[in-house]
């Protein structure tokens, strides 16, 4: 069969471009849509007089219904079956049969929560949430929505405004799937942090996140880890596919991340350095109501987080670390940040030294004037004059030695990314030690021995009081503020643990 003369002409000129067509009738009106991956190829293929004979009887009356074919050409084939999906809704082709439902594609709704989360949905609302997609790909959306949850610590519980009694109920922090915003785990603006990643990453503006997982995935390849690598390429493959589905179908006009490049040439020219920071460590120190102390050092290497170079620090407070003060004693300087940034300042730099290390490029620490005053002055003792910058949480002000006033860069600006980055990483990596740390003292306590208490009411003791021998010294009142604990029991646990307990007690 011979296609019409409207259709002949306009069938010379089409290009392979992905793409979807329409095929009208003799009245106008819309009969098909189809979608193609190379137009010309597809669409010329109803009209091959050597194949029409073999065309099933649905499709070979659709061609001889054909009066005229309209072709829209799309940047890919995800935005093609975007844009298929609607003009098939939209016109209700007698002859489509794919999407009659009107079911609609998924969308990912970001809330407007003290604590925003990430929820699946499939139609839009006014009501001022920012919304993504839609997805074609539903699976590949879900599978990616997790991943999101778990590399930016996000919370996926149904409360609009979560609290400490929905923590109870909660698995995600115990499985580091959560930050736990809602016991004060993390700061309303640390957090607010990682939303904005995420968003970035589904807006395919982020390619950290990308070449983070490909490393990721040869590693584990490498080491022989053949399930995790294959979990990690199926991970990577749904984030691809749902990120070009997202920026095939939205162009925001927002203000795209700058790459890892221009992030450093701009801190370079905030700070005014010598040269840009290819390499950047930062510092942090974490505890539990003041004890317990840790510290931590994370790597950035061209703009990118280089895990296998972080190091956590127990802080000892001893008076022979490089840089502590003769005139801080151990117990001091397990509670006093400045102690502990300049304990494991001069820990760090005095063992690259020894070991004839390459020194970084930049070194940020996390805190103001005092911390930073800390680490300078711990550099000093070990011999070394480095680079160095303070970020304050509160206002993000940057502190440089020899300056009197801070720095304080545009909430967009390349560089402050960064610095937020290897600040909120070492953050994140300081509190991973305190929740190993927690665990294991659930696992192993003298509070196994007391009569009648679960693992709720022992893991919510060591929360509140951080270890046993901190709990030993409390009040009845403080026990009393505990879930569980009234008057009595709480007295009884005193007494149990302040007895003579022999070698029960080294378990402490």
């Amino acid at each position: 069969m011979a296609a019409a003369p409207s259709i002949q002409a306009k069938l010379e000129r089409l290009s392979n471009r992905p793409g979807v067509y329409l095929m009208r009738d003799r009245l106008g009106r819309v009969i098909y849509v189809g979608k193609a991956r190379a137009l010309a190829r597809r669409v010329r293929s109803y009209f091959q007089p050597a194949r029409y004979s073999q065309l099933d009887p649905k499709t070979r009356a659709l061609v001889d219904s054909a009066a005229d074919i309209e072709c829209h050409p799309a940047r890919s084939e995800a935005e093609a079956l975007l844009l298929e999906g609607k003009l098939i809704k939209q016109y209700k082709p007698r002859y489509n049969v794919l999407f009659r439902d009107d079911k609609r594609f998924l969308l990912l709704k970001l809330t407007r929560d003290p604590f925003p989360r990430f929820v699946l949905t499939r139609l839009e609302k006014p009501d001022g949430c920012r919304y993504f997609g839609p997805f074609p790909n539903a699976a590949a959306l879900r599978n990616t929505l997790d991943y999101l949850r778990r590399a930016f610590h996000l919370r996926s519980c149904l409360s609009a405004d979560p609290n400490e009694r929905d923590y109870r109920h909660c698995h995600n922090d115990i499985l580091q799937h959560c930050a736990a915003p809602c016991v004060g785990r993390v700061s309303r603006d640390e957090y607010a942090r990682w939303i904005a990643r995420a968003c970035l990453v589904l807006e395919g503006k982020d390619v950290d996140a990308l070449l983070e997982m490909e490393e990721e995935m040869r590693k584990a390849a490498a080491a022989k880890e053949f399930e995790r690598a294959a979990a990690l390429r199926d991970a990577l493959h749904d984030l691809r596919t749902t990120v070009k589905s997202s920026r095939a179908r939205f162009r925001r006009d927002m203000p795209v991340r700058a790459g890892s490049e221009e992030e450093i040439a701009d801190l370079a020219h905030a700070l005014d350095l010598a040269r840009p920071p290819r390499v950047i460590e930062g510092f942090d120190i974490s505890h539990i109501h003041g004890r317990h102390a840790v510290g931590a050092m994370v790597q950035f290497v061209a703009g990118r987080p280089a895990r296998a170079n972080y190091r956590h620090f127990t802080i000892r407070g001893d008076e022979e670390a490089p840089g502590a003060s003769s005139e801080l004693g151990a117990a001091e300087a397990l509670n006093d940040d400045v102690a502990a940034i300049r304990e494991i300042v001069g820990r760090r730099y005095a063992r690259l030294l020894r070991e004839g290390k390459p020194l970084p490029d930049l070194v940020l620490i996390d805190g103001g004037k005092g911390q930073l005053n800390a680490a300078v002055a711990a550099m000093e003792t070990a011999g070394i004059r480095l680079s160095v910058a303070g970020l304050a949480k509160q206002e993000e002000e940057i502190f440089l030695l020899g300056r009197l006033n801070p720095i304080r860069l545009p909430a967009n600006a390349p560089a402050l990314h960064l610095l937020q980055r290897v600040r909120d990483e070492s953050h994140r990596f300081a509190n991973s030690r305190h929740e190993a740390w927690r665990r294991k003292q659930i696992r192993n306590s003298i509070l196994d021995d007391f009569p009648g208490i679960g693992e709720r009411r022992k893991q919510a003791l060591l929360r509140r009081f951080g270890s046993v021998k901190i709990l030993r010294e409390a009040t009845v009142e403080a026990v009393m503020e505990v879930e569980g604990f009234g008057r009595s029991s709480a007295e009884k646990l005193l007494r149990f643990l302040r007895g003579d307990r022999g070698s029960s007690a080294a378990r402490a």
